[in-house]
């Protein structure tokens, strides 16, 4: 699908959260991972970068680290298949739902600490992945930071992603004037888990400018970064803070 993409003349491709395995069962991710150097999807991402020339934002891989654990670590690999920004997913999504549905996602995953705000040539590129989209205030501290558009790579359950994956990241766009890309996982996986799917592309005002569906497939937009200075003109929010107490 990359490379249909590619083909296309997109020159940035996005692809969703834990783009080369997801898998809840205790300790099966961090029995299949590796290290970032010997990691074979990375690796095999990079070359292919290189080969058709473009840049293109891995969502997420788990990346084995010490004691046990993996960090959900988006890559952003630059035309010549160099590794042009690296993000660790700062918010983990843990919720007990029942005492069998159970999401823990502190058992696997480090947490991140840095926010990322990437070079893409003359662009600037704010990266976060999945649950970080319910926090508004890091897109919008991206935003001011230089960010013109939000990279949200994600694998939203069926249940929350019906209610919430539209809404929430039209809200991030709308808030920061940046355009969004949010590639979503889609499906049923080998461990049961079903994602909602719908990636989305939503322009700096709001609104959905391209839409998948529930199944496996490529979508695509031309993104005219003037509009990122254009909506932020008619709603210059950002450059509004007011010091309060609480």
């Amino acid at each position: 699908m990359i490379r249909a993409a590619a083909a296309t003349g997109s020159t940035l491709i996005t692809t969703p959260e834990m783009t080369s395995l997801m898998n809840h069962a205790p300790g099966a991710l961090y029995a299949n991972a590796k290290p970032e150097a010997a990691d074979p999807a990375l690796n095999a991402f990079r070359a292919l970068a290189a080969e058709l020339r473009i840049w293109l934002l891995i969502g997420s891989l788990h990346i084995r680290e010490e004691g046990g654990m993996c960090a959900n670590r988006s890559f952003l690999i630059g035309p010549k298949g160099e590794i042009a920004a690296r993000y660790d997913k700062i918010h983990r999504f843990d919720v007990q739902l029942s005492e069998t549905n159970v999401h823990r996602e502190s058992r696997d995953f480090t947490a991140g600490d840095s926010a990322v705000v990437a070079a893409l040539g003359d662009t600037r590129l704010g990266m976060t992945v999945c649950y970080d989209v319910r926090f508004p205030h890091l897109h919008r501290d991206l935003a001011k930071a230089g960010a013109e558009i939000l990279t949200i790579p994600a694998a939203f359950n069926s249940v929350s992603g019906a209610a919430h994956w539209h809404v929430l990241l039209r809200a991030r766009a709308i808030e920061t004037g940046c355009f969004v890309i949010a590639p979503a996982q889609c499906g049923t996986h080998q461990d049961g888990r079903k994602t909602f799917g719908h990636s989305l592309i939503i322009s700096p005002w709001g609104a959905i400018i391209a839409e998948a569906g529930d199944e496996p497939g490529v979508i695509s937009a031309e993104l005219d970064l003037d509009d990122v200075a254009a909506a932020r003109a008619k709603i210059p929010a950002l450059t509004h803070d007011m010091p309060y107490t609480l």
